[in-house]
């Protein structure tokens, strides 16, 4: 067993090797240490790379049963939140740890009487977790650690004047530790914040996590946007995430795939959270093909195995375009990202990607099949012929209509003949 499970509890150990976990990822190995030694740090890794265990292992093993809220954890969305918390529970559970999540939208009261139960693990958004230590529920002298996931795109949300505020209700000595995917902005804005500097560790260069993901371009008529994308939904095995900028491009696009017979839904940021909630769980289980949604609602997403994301135009940034292709291809799995674009955004798009190490390439969708390959001009035309005339009978395909275009042929030279002799006459 890799040594650095050895630490593990002997439940942890079997969980780890059921799990069909072999090495841990670069990220993990890390940071397990500096927050093992309660260090507080700022940890950059591509999305997909493992952060989320990469913190979770240490600080859980730090924390010990009755230290009520000793733990809290920041998530940019109520998904991710969410998703954080069931994690947290599984591994939790072995050293009798309880975990409450504390989430926008969700019923305070049914909260407030969670937090009765004095559980250990506080994994939420900035927004309730702030309303609920204002009120006292939730002891903000009792944290010892407190972990940003997805610092970029919590601070990113406007959450900066929230985090402020939290961090002035907190004790005068606790651990704090940043997750990011992007280190530029996240670091200025955590100086910001909290006026220190923090041990960076950025695995970015040497990360291979994403080593199965795959980056394209697909020239789209901007007209013909709704067929191209139900054309992609149509490809063997299609299972995909579908990004727009704008919560009106996603209705939009959403209807008219809709009417098209596409199955498809949409998390969108505007919708409450059942049913954000049961269109992500009938995507999960594969009843719908696509799921559209945005940036903001699709934050932290961690979607087994998902094969696409499509880019339905341009991301505005390339945080943006890193977070969106971080929902396929995570720690080493195959993935596709598709940005579809037409020939005067193109150059928009090469743009944004040249700071990052990302190898783009032109992709054709033909034939029901994604190729590299140029289709031929020729194969084009004869497949275009071929429906033409599937769809509308020639002489080749259909006997009958030639022997009713001869006798027509026929009757019409014999009163042509009758006419002739009667002029004659």
């Amino acid at each position: 067993m890799n040594e650095f499970v050895q630490v593990f509890p002997e439940n942890w150990q079997k969980n780890y090797e059921n799990k069909g976990f072999i090495t841990p990822s670069l990220i993990q190995q890390a940071v397990f240490q500096p927050l093992s030694n309660k260090q507080s740090i700022v940890a950059i890794s591509p999305t997909g790379s493992g952060k989320t265990l990469a913190y979770l292992w240490p600080l859980l093993l730090n924390v010990e049963p009755g230290e009520a809220s000793a733990l809290v954890i920041f998530a940019s969305s109520q998904e991710l939140a969410i998703q954080v918390a069931d994690v947290a529970r599984e591994w939790g559970k072995d050293k009798e740890l309880k975990v409450q999540s504390l989430v926008g939208g969700a019923n305070v009261k049914r909260q407030i009487e969670g937090l009765k139960k004095k559980p250990e693990i506080l994994i939420g958004t900035p927004g309730r977790i702030l309303e609920l230590m204002k009120a006292k529920k939730i002891k903000a002298h009792q944290v010892k650690t407190m972990v940003f996931d997805e610092a970029d795109q919590l601070f990113d949300a406007g959450n900066s004047q929230i985090i402020d505020q939290i961090l002035h209700q907190a004790p005068t000595e606790y651990q704090l530790a940043f997750f990011s995917a992007t280190a530029d902005r996240s670091l200025e804005s955590i100086e910001k914040i909290t006026g220190k500097t923090f041990e960076t560790i950025d695995v970015t260069a040497e990360d291979d996590s994403r080593k199965g993901l795959r980056h394209y371009f697909l020239r789209v008529p901007i007209r013909k946007k709704d067929e191209y994308l139900r054309r992609l939904t149509h490809i063997e095995d299609f299972q995909g995430l579908i990004f727009f900028n704008q919560l009106t491009e996603l209705g939009v696009m959403e209807e008219k795939l809709l009417y098209r017979g596409v199955p498809v839904g949409s998390l969108a940021s505007d919708q409450n959270k059942l049913l954000r909630k049961a269109a992500l769980e009938q995507f999960k289980k594969k009843k719908i093909s696509a799921l559209l949604t945005t940036d903001v609602a699709a934050r932290g997403l961690d979607i087994t195995g998902l094969p696409y994301v499509v880019n339905a135009e341009v991301p505005l940034s390339e945080e943006a375009y890193l977070h969106r292709s971080g929902r396929t291809g995570r720690m080493g799995n195959e993935g596709t990202v598709i940005t579809l674009v037409q020939d005067n955004n193109l150059r928009d798009l090469k743009r944004l990607l040249r700071p990052t190490n990302i190898t783009l390439e032109e992709i054709f969708l033909h034939g029901g099949k994604l190729q590299t390959d140029q289709p031929i001009k020729e194969d084009v035309a004869t497949a275009a012929n071929n429906k033409y005339k599937k769809s509308f009978p020639g002489k080749e395909q259909n006997p009958e209509h030639n022997k009713n275009k001869s006798r027509k042929k026929v009757k019409n030279k014999s009163k042509k003949e009758r006419n002739k002799g009667a002029r004659r006459k």
